[in-house]
């Protein structure tokens, strides 16, 4: 009864501030995002266990949320990118925990729940989500469990197996039809889904900035049949998205063209898919090796006229099919490439401040990878009960991230208020 009660509150506080709230959903109009019929760009982040923390079971701290949302927008954040949930069993090495989807169709009804809780604090500060619902890299399950259910093949593991024969797996996920299914049927259930405390469908909540395809969708390959199974999934995506939900956007979630084997005209059919509404890019320096762990500083010139050239290549494609580009995910490591939030963030500020400043001209928007808030990391490698940094299970806790303590925060609220 008191758990009936406190959702009736809640539910009925929401429909009040959303009544009063005039601002609507983010479309595209002339090349450019508009919302409320003003041209809208933005500076974000990646928060990708939002709704892990808005959850009542394993892993929710509603208090941190709450906390870590505030402090967001109070800095000038309202953009977050965000993981739908994981795929598969808890218990796999380097898997985000708790799962959302335990088995095809099964899901954790508690993160479910933590999902449209999420979206319901957002709607209260005027945030925004973009949700992504897949993914190529076995740290949320994705495109490897999805095979995994459907042929029975255990998904490798880069940090156990190794990185080549993990991706070489990884292409087939483009011409199986039988995981793409699977995909397919999740996709439907949490696009189409309606809000546990609100009653309103997902297509109706103006808390979604977007819906993302997934994050980082590679075809790893240059074999014709399977770049076109790569397109092809997509496409059909796109095309369910569009079908349940006409309001929201829709992105792909690539890289760009370090996303697309590097090929120029892969990266134009990528973003040439009907229902894509803009392109979006990731850059990690460190990851390209743009720079050199031990010289972060030393080689941030040269970092610094690379990502130019990047983003140059990719406005100049945006601007002919008449979309906009954000730079949804980038990061750089702390100084000393040390995974110790103590250590020194000077390089990172420098290549934000780089990327921030063309927010307006060569990007539409940009999220930093990621948010770590207040989060006090207990070991490198995140272990089960650890709590939840910018730094997915996978990598050194504290790399990438960025804490309230750091300098980059200073950074960040600057480039805001010039927008």
């Amino acid at each position: 009864m008191k758990r009936t009660l406190k959702t009736l509150v809640l539910a009925l506080s929401v429909l009040a501030l959303a009544a009063c709230s005039g601002k609507g959903f983010v479309t595209v109009k002339n090349g450019r995002f508009v919302r409320d019929g003003k041209p809208y760009t933005y500076i974000g982040t990646n928060f990708w266990y939002g709704p892990i923390l808005a959850s009542e079971g394993r892993g929710g701290d509603i208090a941190r949320l709450e906390m870590e949302l505030d402090a967001l927008k109070e800095l000038g954040i309202e953009n977050l990118r965000v993981l739908v949930g994981a795929d598969g069993q808890d218990g796999v090495f380097s898997r985000v925990e708790p799962t959302l989807q335990t088995a095809p169709g099964v899901y954790n009804d508690t993160l479910l729940v933590g999902l449209d809780r999420f979206l319901v604090e957002l709607g209260k500060r005027d945030m925004q989500a973009v949700l992504y619902v897949n993914n190529s890299w076995e740290w949320s399950g994705g495109y490897g469990q999805y095979m995994e259910w459907a042929t029975g093949e255990k998904a490798l593991i880069p940090l156990v197996d190794g990185y080549w024969p993990f991706m070489q797996q990884m292409r087939k996920f483009q011409t199986s039809k039988e995981s793409q299914e699977l995909y397919f049927n999740h996709l439907r259930n949490i696009v189409g889904r309606t809000n546990s405390i609100t009653g309103k469908p997902y297509k109706e909540d103006k808390a979604i900035f977007s819906w993302q395809l997934g994050n980082e969708p590679r075809c790893f390959s240059d074999d014709p049949e399977i770049r076109a199974g790569f397109i092809g999934w997509m496409t059909e995506a796109a095309r369910i998205v569009k079908e349940i939900d006409p309001n929201h956007m829709v992105s792909t979630g690539n890289e760009g063209l370090m996303g697309c084997e590097q090929d120029p005209e892969l990266l134009r059919q990528v973003n040439s898919i009907p229902g894509i509404d803009y392109m979006t890019i990731h850059i990690w320096p460190y990851n390209w090796k743009w720079v050199n762990p031990e010289s972060l500083l030393e080689d941030m010139e040269g970092a610094i006229g690379k990502t130019k050239e990047y983003l140059d290549l990719h406005r100049t494609l945006a601007d002919e099919l008449g979309i906009p580009v954000v730079a949804e995910e980038f990061g750089f490591p702390r100084d000393g490439f040390k995974a110790d939030m103590s250590a020194t963030t000077r390089a990172r500020d420098v290549y934000y401040t780089y990327v921030f400043s063309q927010v307006g001209t060569l990007l539409d928007g940009a999220n930093f990878w990621g948010w770590s808030g207040f989060a006090v990391p207990l070991h490198e490698q995140w272990e089960s009960g650890d709590p939840y940094t910018g730094d997915p299970a996978q990598e050194a806790q504290g790399l990438n991230g960025v804490y309230v303590t750091d300098t980059t925060v200073d950074v960040i609220s600057e480039f805001i208020e010039q927008l």
